[in-house]
């Protein structure tokens, strides 16, 4: 058998690893036997060679197996989660779980803390008092089949070797890379005791994948290699390039995601919600098509069954679950400054990454993983994209501490809302679709909740913008590098 330097070697200069050279790898970076500047050393030659479909799922089973797998199987059904890369004011999980286990769909959920503009749900659901993210392996199991949903954060059984690899990663600058990424976010969902998986992948300025073409090439990357693992997985390219919902911060995005469960909340909150909610119905086997799919989910909003988990949810995780019907409960900010237009016109344009850095300025968001935030602060939005003002007009209210620190972050607030003579055609909501050749229907939804999905493999325009910018992996390979990184959820 090959030595670690010989392995380092291979790939190095550019050979294919067997699953059990991989597996050896992850098993002596564990046992302590492969030290952390020789696991950087092979970091950054997957960084820079690559790595096949096949080297990816034995890298995400060996990162996978070094810890504890969940056993969900004295759960009935067919367990589901979901996943984003990633957004501001991506509040969805915290409505999406409840909505989606009311339907009779188990939803076991290890989420992610915020780190930079992205926020997090753990932060999110810590808003609410007494709630504890912290579950041990047994609870979480024992929540999700008495309530149908958990959602808590990565234990220490729960793939630790992506822990300990992520940390080199993010110092030896091979984050970028979609192998990794990919086994990242699928060890981690796969130790769940998941049967199928939704991904949310985030595109546009407010995500980690600025362009369709590059958040296409990871979705297709994690939908290969996770049906390699034997799941069903689905994946939504959906629109960053501006703010989800009128919220961003803790309390106030908790606050909004409770009231898409009261059937309130932003059209386009309650849209995803919906998009997303329907394709974890149909993979969970309680609807065969996605417009019956959304019926159901619908009903569920309008009958209070959502809410109803919600609140045993809260309540399973010890916290105050009459937040549930009485949201003022949540923490408010002591000032709130309202943000007014300078002009008349259209609203054409809406920062998320500017809007979303502004929150962690405020508290709301963190810089190093270490950092605790605020659950009050945060911002507020009073118009969306598409809208006609008028001077004067308010677009959003800053939630801060003190007026000093509002008044500080104002200006940054402003610059953040593009106000032209002539309105702009708004992209869809949903710009694609990537699945595992599954048998799911295509059927537009229907009224206000038709959110522009494209379906079926990518058109001749897509293909051409996908050579323009660069993005076609080669073949065989899941793909070398590109601006992207991975943030649970």
């Amino acid at each position: 058998m090959s030595s670690i330097v010989e392995l380092l070697a291979h790939k190095r200069d550019g050979g294919e690893h067997t699953a059990a050279e991989i597996a050896r790898l992850i098993g002596a970076f564990s046992s302590g036997e492969l030290a952390d500047y020789q696991m950087s050393a092979w970091l950054m030659a997957v960084f820079q060679r690559g790595m096949t479909d096949a080297e990816t799922d034995a890298l995400t089973q060996a990162m996978l197996r070094s810890g504890e797998v969940l056993d969900l199987s004295k759960v009935p059904g067919v367990k589901v989660d979901k996943h984003s890369t990633g957004g501001v004011g991506d509040k969805i999980s915290l409505c999406l779980a409840p909505l989606v286990a009311a339907c009779g769909v188990p939803v076991p959920m290890v989420s992610g803390r915020g780190l930079g503009h992205t926020g997090g749900t753990l932060d999110k659901l810590e808003a609410i008092a007494g709630f504890d993210v912290n579950l041990d392996t047994r609870a979480f199991a024992r929540t999700v089949a008495e309530v149908g949903a958990s959602m808590i954060g990565q234990t220490k059984e729960i793939a630790p070797a992506d822990k300990r690899i992520y940390a080199l990663r993010d110092v030896t600058a091979t984050v970028e890379c979609v192998p990794l990424i990919v086994a990242s976010i699928l060890s981690k969902k796969l130790a769940e005791g998941i049967d199928a998986l939704v991904l949310d992948v985030k595109v546009g300025a407010g995500a980690f994948m600025k362009t369709e073409a590059s958040a296409r090439v990871l979705a297709e990357a994690l939908v290969r290699v996770g049906a390699r693992g034997g799941k069903r997985v689905v994946a939504l390219l959906t629109d960053m390039s501006a703010p989800i919902g009128r919220t961003i911060g803790n309390a106030l995005e908790t606050r909004e995601a409770i009231e898409v469960l009261h059937g309130k909340g932003p059209d386009d909150t309650v849209a995803l919600t919906l998009a997303l909610g329907a394709e974890m119905l149909v993979l969970g086997q309680k609807a065969k098509r996605l417009a019956e799919a959304e019926a159901k989910l619908q009903k569920a909003l309008t009958s209070g069954k959502g809410v109803a988990t919600m609140r045993r949810l809260v309540a399973a995780h010890g916290g105050d679950a009459r937040v549930v019907d009485e949201p003022d409960r949540l923490p408010r900010a002591k000032v709130q400054l309202e943000v007014l237009s300078e002009r008349a016109g259209w609203v054409t344009a809406i920062d998320p990454l500017e809007l979303g850095l502004t929150a962690v300025e405020l508290g709301a968001g963190r810089t190093r993983a270490d950092q605790v935030v605020k659950p009050d602060v945060g911002l507020e939005l009073s118009v969306a994209r598409g809208a006609r003002v008028k001077k004067g007009v308010q677009l959003a209210t800053i939630h801060a501490d003190d007026r000093a620190q509002a008044k500080a972050v104002l200006s940054r607030v402003k610059r953040a809302f593009t106000i032209a003579d002539a309105s702009f055609p708004t992209p869809p909501l949903v710009l694609g679709r990537v699945e595992g050749g599954l048998p799911i229907d295509h059927a537009a939804r229907p009224g206000r909740l038709r959110v522009g999905q494209r379906a079926g493999p990518p058109t001749a325009e897509l293909r051409g913008r996908r050579r323009e910018e660069g993005a076609a992996a080669r073949p065989g390979a899941v793909g070398r590098r590109g601006p992207l990184r991975e943030v649970p959820r």
